[in-house]
């Protein structure tokens, strides 16, 4: 938990987002995230290469496994891949050619030239064709949440949304032609469901199609099939969407997810790729049941787009009072005296090995009203009495001050751990054991 102490004016009038989740504009995630000490920058560091503090890194992490999780339940295989890479490997895959003012300079190692990569994609596509591939093997669902790198101008760069070192959720689907917009299809429903988990609502789906200039490959037939492809994907989703020109990635079309901070700027989250161009430039291809050589076409796909990111649009939009299962400390334990310290400590260990980040908070910081104030960002609250410590008890108070009537210990963190566990929204899934509301 973050132990700072947080000026009034950084959390807004309660400390918490209104019963909407609308962000106010005291919810600049650059300001709260500081305050919140979730990230910072250093100028020997540099400009839009921001670092991350233990509670920023403990949302990051919990961000990364579930990502992984539902990955890997919908059949993606993980693999790990260098952040660097010849001038030659992105000469092949086009970045070179329509994505250079986007990259940095290549550094010389002896006779060969090496990148810091701007994408995944072209790794991805080495990984493929480092074995012989059947269409038995295919749909291959290949992810990885790796760095890549942005040489953004520095009147650009800011906070978390804008920054120069990147770590991207991404995943490539390598299959048949006819699988393809099955694999889109499905793709989608992975980005919507974690949407719900963090409680994102996406402002628009955009079709973002090439506009003019000479910034995408020019393969007109190629373009119009991964169009009308993506189209499909659009209607079978049941998704309204808008098309736009001039934002489509220079390889092919793309379905955009976009967001919105509270000012109403838009940015793009999550995305959609069907991509012809690069398994042609990688000469990618799969035996198929007639014996010859096809080529696969190569889906790209990011549920959760750069964790910084979806982590500044997180802070806005909760204001720094994360759902349960994504906050940094899940349960503060309160003991009213140090005679009721051993007793916290137990309860943490207990919190420990259910997978829960619980954190004690004595009456060396002050107060019991001064030290639930200073907690008033953390889901839940258990104040430790003489009564609670003696009969094994946790007499629980929600964030925003909701209290609920005393529950067996193990009951009650058995009952945190389901919600934590479905990524729930709520609080608490028994009403009927809440109190009054009680004191702001």
């Amino acid at each position: 938990m973050n132990n700072h102490p947080i000026a009034p004016d950084a959390l807004g009038s309660d400390g918490v987002p209104g019963p909407d989740g609308a962000p106010g504009p005291e919810h600049d995630h650059r300001r709260l995230g500081r305050a919140l000490g979730l990230f910072d920058t250093d100028p020997l560091i540099g400009s839009g290469l921001p670092y991350w503090l233990p509670d920023g890194a403990e949302i990051r992490h919990t961000l990364e496994e579930y990502v992984r999780d539902r990955e890997r339940r919908a059949g993606y295989r993980h693999v790990y891949s260098p952040v660097l890479g010849k001038r030659e490997l992105y000469e092949i895959s086009g970045h070179w050619q329509h994505y250079r003012d986007d990259m940095f300079p290549p550094m010389d190692l002896g006779a060969e030239q090496v990148v810091l990569r701007p994408s995944l994609c072209p790794h991805h596509a080495l990984i493929y064709r480092s074995r012989p591939r059947s269409h038995r093997d295919l749909p291959l669902r290949i992810a990885e949440i790796g760095g890549m790198y942005r040489s953004e101008l520095s009147g650009v760069l800011g906070g978390l949304t804008r920054v120069r070192a990147i770590q991207l959720n991404d995943a490539h689907v390598f299959c048949t032609p006819e699988q393809a917009a099955g694999e889109a299809v499905a793709a989608l429903g992975l980005i919507a469901e974690a949407h719900r988990a963090l409680g994102i609502r996406p402002v628009r789906h955009r079709l973002s199609l090439p506009g003019e200039g000479g910034k995408y490959v020019a393969d007109p037939a190629l373009w119009e099939r991964a169009t009308a492809l993506l189209t499909e994907v659009l209607s079978r989703s049941g998704v309204p969407f808008e098309a736009v020109a001039g934002e489509a990635a220079f390889y092919g079309p793309k379905i955009d997810v976009q967001i919105a901070d509270a000012a109403g700027r838009e940015s793009t989250l999550s995305t959609v790729q069907i991509d012809f161009h690069q398994p042609e430039r990688f000469g990618l291809h799969y035996i198929g049941p007639d014996g010859a050589k096809h080529r696969p076409v190569m889906v790209h796909r990011s549920v959760i787009g750069s964790v910084e990111r979806v982590v500044a649009h997180l802070i806005e939009l909760h204001g720094g009072a994360f759902p349960a299962w994504l906050a940094p400390t899940q349960l503060v334990l309160l003991p009213l005296t140090e005679g009721e310290r051993a007793r916290a400590e137990r309860l943490r260990e207990r919190c420990l090995d259910l997978g829960l980040r619980a954190e004690i908070t004595g009456p060396e910081r002050g107060s019991l009203g001064a030290r639930i104030r200073e907690a008033r960002l953390v889901p839940y609250q258990a104040v430790l009495g003489p009564r609670e410590a003696a009969d094994d008890l946790l007499a629980l108070r929600l964030r925003g001050g909701r209290r609920l009537r005393a529950l067996p210990a193990p009951e009650a963190l058995s009952r945190i751990r389901a919600l934590v566990g479905a990524c729930a929204q709520e609080l608490w899934d028994e009403p009927e054991h809440a109190s009054e509301e009680c004191e702001g």
